[in-house]
């Protein structure tokens, strides 16, 4: 009877895309990760997280019209602009870097999407910086959908940390489906570096240093990333399968 349940490694591979599919897949071994695996785009990104790219998409979030965050003499979008550019400063030589706006204009976030969608062998990296009705609430966050843009996230939330020290009440690393976490067919992830609407974390982004310092976290992040892929991350999450995001969803969804 054992040769009726023998299953050629071509089956157990199409199994395992159909359970996955479908949101059920045992998570993903890093042991996967590694030489070999594919750089193009996925519409899931139920796979390993990236190894060896060439290029990184730099997203200051906002911009135009729309300010994001006020507080405490801050604005989001410009904090978010010169996050942007430093970045691309830290990474210039190591990848092609691509900046989705330039300057001080409003790009809609599936215009966003749609430029990221334009790259293989790439990563998206949306800059923020964060807001809360609570005065309480500080300290960095990263988000991420995709499984294989968890590793990346862990490292970058890892080194702001460090960075940001003591203890503190944001969320750390969140799973969150929103446009820019689910919908780019890359891996991608959306970096709030701390609350405008903290005192203490304001005074603290006051200072140029501590921003460059936030900044050269991320990017030390994507530099260990594209060398290591997931080792040394730990276990991959579970592959949720959901429809995009879209601007309709109720918050938190």
């Amino acid at each position: 009877m054992a040769k009726y349940f023998h299953l050629t490694g071509r089956a157990l591979v199409l199994i395992g895309f159909i359970v996955g599919l479908y949101g059920c897949a045992p998570a993903v071994s890093p042991s996967q990760a590694g030489h070999g695996q594919s750089l193009k785009r996925d519409a899931l990104g139920h796979r390993p997280g990236p190894r060896g790219f060439t290029t990184v998409l730099i997203d200051a979030g906002h911009g135009g019209k729309d300010t994001g965050a006020l507080g405490h003499g801050h604005t989001e979008k410009l904090l978010a602009q010169e996050a942007a550019e430093l970045l691309k400063k830290k990474l210039k030589g190591k990848f092609k870097v691509v900046m989705v706006r330039k300057n001080d204009r409003f790009v809609d976030l599936d215009d966003r999407v749609a430029k990221a969608n334009r790259y293989n062998s790439a990563i998206l990296v949306s800059l923020h910086y964060n807001s809360s009705r609570s005065s309480y609430v500080r300290g960095p966050e990263t988000y991420y959908w995709r499984v294989d843009s968890y590793s990346l996230a862990r490292r970058i939330q890892w080194n702001m940390e460090k960075v940001a020290g003591g203890r503190h009440s944001s969320r750390g690393l969140e799973r969150r489906r929103l446009r820019l976490t689910r919908n780019p067919k890359i891996p991608c992830v959306l970096v709030e570096f701390g609350y405008l609407s903290n005192r203490r974390e304001a005074h603290a982004i006051n200072s140029a240093s501590y921003r460059d310092r936030l900044v050269s976290a991320v990017a030390s992040a994507i530099i260990t990333q594209q060398a290591q892929g997931d080792a040394g991350t730990g276990r991959l999450p579970r592959p949720i399968t959901k429809p995009l995001s879209r601007a309709s969803d109720p918050p938190g969804s």
